[in-house]
């Protein structure tokens, strides 16, 4: 991961009178999809105007009147002030009225953004002498209530403020007629209705287990009582006031204050009218009055970055997947075979989109082999060189290369292709961007109130608060939200050691002992473990993968076990082996006659290769920042280094654990990864002149898949120990390494690996006595890879002369630099 500048995106700010005058030109119709994202400044405030009783009497007896006909109504779309119909006649009301006028001290705090229950005092309500109609719509030159036959104009309080009293019993079913300089609309009250989210959301919510929170925060088309519309909540218990702020009211807010929901911290406001694809912003006013304009955090659909706005999204995907999805859970990941190309969609194949991508990336995967790709983080970040791994939008698929559902087609094209979609998950930090996370209602919510806490030390982003039970549900429920929504099947959870650790990348000072006085933290602890078991429970097939690089006890292991540290398991299916990426490619960095000294380094990982359940990754990590390309980093000239890398991939795919590749290794990418250009696919084109050798290095990884695939012992039996037998793990002077692999019915491969660039013939192995003959089904040397042709065409046949501990040996031609593959013939 990289460091990141601050979003460049921008942010709407206006005056009032320039807001006014854009109404002049464009009056804030049927939802203006505008591209503006951020901060807006609030309506100047406007005293609202003296009336005598008398006069207000008057005003409210002259504002009943009768409808001429249905022609009088001004729909939203007409460009003309309606024409009002005669006043009619209304008997005097028999008690003394109460007065329609907003109270000042109501009025201001709605003016200043700081109201917690503005349908207490906005809309319709009775009061003594019938019902006052209070509405606050910023820049109209008038507004009537509208109910049946009844027809009465609001008086003008000044700042926006319209209201009056009608001699009513009851509250009728009403709209407003809204009229504006050069256009009229008839519209819905949004403080006529009554609250979106029930008593359970809300109990929910506030205890941290709505494990659908995506349903119950953010933006939802949806119908309401009857009316079309869209539910707007968003969770900020510090602010002292929240308001919509969006391309329909010109990024200014006022009008549109949301309510506070008791205790939770949830704020909602049901806005009529409002559909799919308006832009949106929550315009929050902190606990010091000041304000901000934040983006949405459960926002389903964004912005294309740099612009920022959350955009209002209703899904019409129909699914293609149930074959895929219905055979998914058939067997453990760790116990179905499993190798994964690693790919970055916005450079993959740069340009295409994710329904282009879908044309493509299936295909190749497919015609490769993998079972599966890793995607790089797609939920929206505002700076593509973080890759993704800086989150500013967790429920969003990035904009970048199109809408939720063009994502939704390019998994679901996958899935049809038969080849599963794992996702990189990013629950340890996020970024400082002033309009996303970072002290989203004013005080530290996400992010932990500790500053030292919250500071991740090597990113410059801010850590997730885990203990914080909302921070939690956030979480788990996006965990959730990805499997659920985009039918994701399985997520590798980024950085998982700089959460457990208190004092990760931290110096003595920097950091605080748990209540233990240990250095674990305990609250990321149970955040993983909470993760994990909910996701298991709520989405079957799937599996979750740690990136963990320490030694952490039971990162598999159940959460309900505990280890020895005293920890239950945290409940991971997978963990990705950062020891034997390093080990392994640190030996096959030197040179040949080195690699005698360093024969450990290859041994190594089967001591604990059963400690956990593993993948073996040759992931983007290994492949940037300096570090070189797969084939870059082995020794000596060109033919050497492919014949390195073939050899080294041969023993990967051999060796017990899942595999991963990067893409670009698949074909010996000699330079480094760059999102900006992505894999340099014409080292692939026919008309380049080395393009054979690019592609036998292709044409072995289709071959590894195929007959991994087709061989059980190579995946069956990864996570126990009697899937594996050394024949020869010491030959440390010869850089040879021997092993059998074996299925649950203990049908046996032998792998072979020559580290060494010279030619053994006659090397002699023990092997099982039972298998009759043997039978090279795979050698990285073969002439279609661009190797030597030196291996064993013909069956090699046992004999009875005991080596290596057994009762019988073969003797084997074993190429220079290369792995080979038996199974019994």
């Amino acid at each position: 991961m990289t460091p990141r500048p601050s979003s460049s995106g921008p942010d709407p700010k206006k005056t009032a009178e320039e807001k006014s005058a854009a109404k002049k030109a464009a009056p804030p119709q049927k939802a203006v999809a505008q591209k503006k994202t951020a901060k807006a400044t609030p309506a100047k405030k406007v005293p609202a105007k003296k009336t005598t009783a008398a006069k207000t009497t008057a005003v409210k007896k002259a504002a009943v009147k009768k409808a001429v006909s249905k022609k009088a109504t001004a729909k939203t779309s007409k460009k003309a002030p309606a024409k009002k119909a005669p006043a009619a006649t209304v008997p005097a009301p028999a008690e003394v009225a109460a007065s329609p006028v907003l109270d000042p001290v109501d009025r201001e705090r709605l003016l200043a953004g700081t109201h917690h229950d503005p349908h207490s005092v906005l809309g319709a309500h009775r009061i003594p002498g019938g019902v006052a109609f209070r509405a606050l719509r910023p820049y109209a030159r008038g507004v009537t209530v509208l109910s049946g036959e009844l027809r009465a104009e609001l008086h003008d309080d000044g700042g926006g403020f319209f209201s009056a009293l009608l001699p009513l019993t009851e509250v009728p079913a009403y709209r407003l007629l809204v009229t504006y300089d050069g256009t009229v609309q008839e519209v819905e009250d949004p403080y006529r209705f009554l609250p979106t989210l029930g008593d359970l959301d809300l109990h929910l919510i506030g205890e941290g287990r709505h494990e659908q929170l995506w349903q119950a925060l953010g933006a939802h088309p949806t119908t309401h009582e009857g009316v079309p519309g869209t539910r707007f909540t968003v969770w900020a218990p510090n602010a002292r006031g929240v308001r919509v702020a969006a391309g329909f009211n010109f990024w200014d807010g006022t009008g549109h204050p949301m309510r506070s929901l008791g205790a939770t911290g949830v704020w909602e406001l049901f806005l009529p009218g409002v559909g799919a694809g308006e832009l949106y912003k929550f315009e929050i006013t902190r606990p010091d009055g000041s304000r901000t304009f934040r983006a949405d955090p459960l926002a389903r659909r964004t912005e294309v970055p740099p612009a920022t706005s959350s955009v209002v999204h209703a899904s019409d995907y129909t699914w293609g997947d149930e074959e895929w999805l219905a055979r998914r859970a058939e067997a453990p990941a760790h116990e179905a075979p499993m190798s994964v190309y690693e790919v970055h969609l916005p450079s993959w194949r740069p340009g295409l989109t994710y329904r282009e991508l879908a044309e493509q990336l299936p295909a190749y995967v497919g015609d490769l082999g993998f079972t599966h790709v890793e995607l790089m983080p797609v939920a929206e970040h505002p700076f593509g060189g973080s890759w993704g791994y800086q989150v500013t939008g967790f429920y969003a698929p990035t904009a970048r290369l199109g809408d939720p559902d063009d994502f939704k087609y390019l998994v679901d094209a996958l899935h049809r292709a038969g080849i599963g979609v794992l996702m990189d998950w990013v629950p340890a930090h996020f970024p400082r961007d002033d309009w996303a996370l970072a002290e989203f209602d004013g005080r530290p919510l996400y992010e932990h109130t500790d500053p030292l806490r919250a500071a991740h030390p090597d990113w410059g982003t801010l850590e997730f608060d885990f203990g914080r039970r909302e921070v939690r549900n956030f979480l788990v429920a996006n965990a959730v939200y990805w499997c659920e929504e985009f039918h994701i099947d399985g997520l590798r959870v980024d950085a998982v050691a700089s959460m457990l650790y208190l004092d990760y990348s931290r110096e003595p000072g920097q950091w605080t002992p748990n209540e233990h006085g240990g250095r674990e933290n305990l609250d990321a602890v149970a955040f993983l473990q909470e993760m994990n078991a909910t996701v298991y429970r709520r989405v079957p097939g799937v599996v979750t993968v740690a990136e963990e690089s320490t030694a952490w006890d039971g990162v598999t292991r159940a959460t309900h076990h505990k280890g020895p540290s005293g920890f239950g398991g945290l409940g991971f299916g997978l963990k990705w082996n950062m020891g034997w990426m390093h080990d392994s490619l640190q030996y096959m960095s030197h040179e040949p006659v080195h690699r005698k000294y360093h024969h450990g380094e290859m041994t190594f990982s089967m001591v604990y290769a059963y400690s956990e359940n593993y993948v073996l990754p040759i992931s983007h990590d290994e492949v940037v920042h300096g570090k070189q390309s797969l084939v870059s980093k082995m020794p000596g000239d060109w033919w050497q280094q492919r014949a390195n890398e073939r050899a080294y991939l041969g023993f990967m795919w051999a060796h017990p654990g899942k595999q991963l590749l990067f893409m670009g290794q698949e074909f010996a990418q000699g330079a480094e990864w760059s999102e900006a250009r992505g894999p340099d696919w014409w080292l692939l084109d026919p008309q380049y002149g080395a393009a054979a050798d690019h592609r036998g290095v292709l044409d072995l990884v289709r071959d590894l898949n195929t007959v991994y695939r087709d061989t059980p012992a190579l995946w069956q039996r990864d996570t126990h120990p009697a899937g594996f037998a050394w024949v020869v793990g010491d030959a440390a002077e010869d850089n040879v390494l021997a092993f059998l692999r074996l299925d649950a019915d203990g049908t046996p491969l032998l792998a072979v690996s020559n580290f060494s660039p010279v030619v053994r013939t006659d090397y002699r192995l023990g092997v099982p006595d039972e298998v009759p003959a043997w039978h090279e089904v795979l050698n990285t040397d073969a002439a279609r890879y661009g190797g030597g042709d030196v291996g064993n065409p013909d069956p090699v046949k046992p004999e009875p002369q005991g080596w290596h501990g057994r009762p019988a040996s073969i003797r084997l031609t074993l190429p220079p630099l290369a792995t080979v593959w038996l199974r019994p013939a």
